[in-house]
Order: C-alpha cells, then sequence, then structure tokens
C-alpha cells in the first residue's frame, strides 16, 4: 500500500480527465488504471468523471441503455474498493444506479482509503435538453446534499447539473465539507462551438468558482473529453475537458485542457479555508431570519 500523510492540513487532490469508449469493462479498466497513475503521483483523493463506464448515453432515449445500470454496491464499486485499498487513497466515483426495476438514479459513492464505501450521493438536478435527456433515465436524488469525512478530510459530492445551482453548494458546505467535487460530462454541440462555446466554458466555469466563493471551500470539477456520437447521424456532443480546482477565494489553482487525457493535481490546504472565511465571513453574516422563501418556486407580485 501506498504511503500517505496522516493528520494533515494539506492533501492532494487529483481529476482523471479521459476520453470514454463503447466497452463498459474497458471503461473500468482503464479508470483503474488511471486511479493507479493518479495515486503514483501523490494524488489522496481522486475524482473519476460523470458516468464514466459509458460513454454519455443520455444523448438519445433508449430502453437499451437501461442495461448500462448497475447496483450499489456492485461490480464497478467492487473494483474500485480494491484499487482504493491498494493504494491507500479516497475515490469518488460515478455511477448509472440501478436501485430497483424501473427505478434508476445518477449516483456518486465515496470509497475511503480502507476500500469501504462511505457514502452515496444521488443526483438532485436532472437537466431535460438537447442530447442531454437526462430525466427518461433518472429519477431524482433523494438521500439529500451530504458531506463525508475521509481520510483526508470532509467531502461533498454533487452532480454535473447540480453545479449551476448555489443552493446546492450552499447546503453541502452548511454540511461541513472543505471540497465539493463535481463529476461531469459536459461539452459542446459542435455546430454551437463557434459562436457560443468560449462563453459557455467561461460561464460553467465562473458559476463554480463562485460557489467557492460564497462558501469558503474548494471546488473540483472533473469532465471528460471526445466527441461522442450516440446517433450516427447526428453532430454529437463534442466533451470539453477543461477540468479544473479552485481554491476558497475562486482561484484557479489547477486546470486541464479541452481535449487531451490528463490528471489535474491540486492542493487542498484546510488552513487556507479558516484563513479565507475569517477575511470573508459570509456564513457568519447570513441572515438566515431572511431566507424563508427561498423554498418558493417564484415569489408573485411585490
Amino acid at each position: 500500500m501506498a504511503k500517505r500523510k496522516s493528520n494533515s492540513k494539506k492533501y492532494t487532490a487529483g481529476l482523471i480527465q479521459i476520453s470514454l469508449g463503447k466497452n463498459p469493462d474497458d471503461n473500468l479498466k482503464k479508470a483503474i488504471a488511471w486511479i493507479d497513475k493518479a495515486a503514483k503521483k501523490g494524488a489522496d483523493v481522486i475524482c473519476l468523471p460523470e458516468l464514466f463506464r459509458s460513454q454519455y448515453f443520455c444523448q438519445v432515449e433508449d430502453l437499451e441503455n437501461f442495461k448500462l445500470a448497475e447496483t450499489i454496491p456492485g461490480p464497478s464499486t467492487e473494483a474500485i474498493c480494491k484499487a482504493a485499498k491498494k493504494n491507500g487513497v479516497t475515490v469518488i466515483a460515478s455511477l448509472f444506479e440501478k436501485r430497483a426495476p424501473g427505478l434508476y438514479h445518477n449516483s456518486t459513492v465515496v470509497i475511503d482509503a480502507d476500500g469501504k464505501i462511505k457514502s452515496l450521493y444521488r443526483k438532485m438536478h436532472i437537466p431535460d435538453d438537447p442530447a442531454y435527456y437526462e430525466k427518461y433515465y433518472f429519477t431524482p436524488g433523494d438521500l439529500g446534499f451530504k458531506s463525508v469525512k475521509t481520510k483526508s478530510g470532509n467531502i461533498g459530492t454533487l452532480i454535473c447539473w447540480d453545479q449551476w445551482y448555489p443552493e446546492a453548494a450552499r447546503l453541502t458546505a452548511l454540511k461541513g465539507a472543505d471540497i465539493i467535487f463535481y463529476p461531469t460530462a459536459i461539452g459542446w454541440h459542435p455546430y454551437e462551438k463557434e459562436e457560443h462555446g468560449k462563453p459557455q466554458v467561461e460561464s460553467w466555469q465562473t458559476v463554480q468558482r463562485g460557489h467557492a466563493v460564497a462558501n469558503g471551500v474548494y471546488v473540483a470539477a472533473v469532465n471528460r473529453v471526445g466527441l461522442e456520437k450516440q446517433v450516427k447521424d447526428t453532430a454529437g456532443i463534442e466533451f470539453w475537458g477543461s477540468s479544473f480546482i479552485a481554491d476558497p477565494q475562486g482561484i484557479v489553482i489547477a486546470q486541464g485542457s479541452v481535449d487531451k487525457e490528463e490528471i489535474v493535481l491540486g492542493e487542498i490546504d484546510l488552513a487556507r479555508i479558516e484563513y479565507i472565511r475569517q477575511n470573508w465571513p459570509f456564513l457568519r453574516d447570513r441572515r438566515i431570519d431572511a431566507y424563508s422563501d427561498i423554498n418558493k418556486r417564484f415569489i408573485d407580485g411585490k
């Protein structure tokens, strides 16, 4: 087992930015190999992209794709638990969960360095956009927002579409998370890239950096790369990579490319969270007595 620092206020987060093929078993083997690589590079907490066992099947509505789902615990968690224990690292893995016949979730597990599952999170916000037909496959999460204590620190996990919602980040931070990981599958519709590509990526990163600032936490988003076509004669989705880690001041401390497979490494300094929150005491100054309307869909009238 690889040696890891204990009782340290600093650790290294590693984001696995890879492309995925059509064979789920090959993708699992690839993910395990990249976990090993990240551990050798010094990563203590390693995060895989959203739904890494397959290509992004939600581009189409097809009953056959439900065959990709698996139970938790199941084959993928068993393999990743072994890899986590072998390397002495914490791993965050996003899976297509089969909860019961006809009931499926887009879920994330946190597997600690002892090889045991510590937490299960089910994606709360489910999109339904062109080529992102997730409502066809996934039931909205019912486990709430979470933070789990691991060997390295307190970890929160949200998933892709969750990353646009400040409420999700806030509640995860209030649960005690030092860092929020966002396994992601996001990219361009190729025909929109020239006109809208740059603003789309900037918006994606900006909103997450804002979550880091507003909550005084680290934020880590890990995306896949490559062009995937679920239907032959369509444009498909070109996943834009750009995996990154932002510190509690919103500073991007590590970032990947738009098109290369790589490991993005960043140092997580728990003492910096305290320092930033002392200087920007947003949690202290929240008017919790004035926010009751936040649970309404919309506030009509004056």
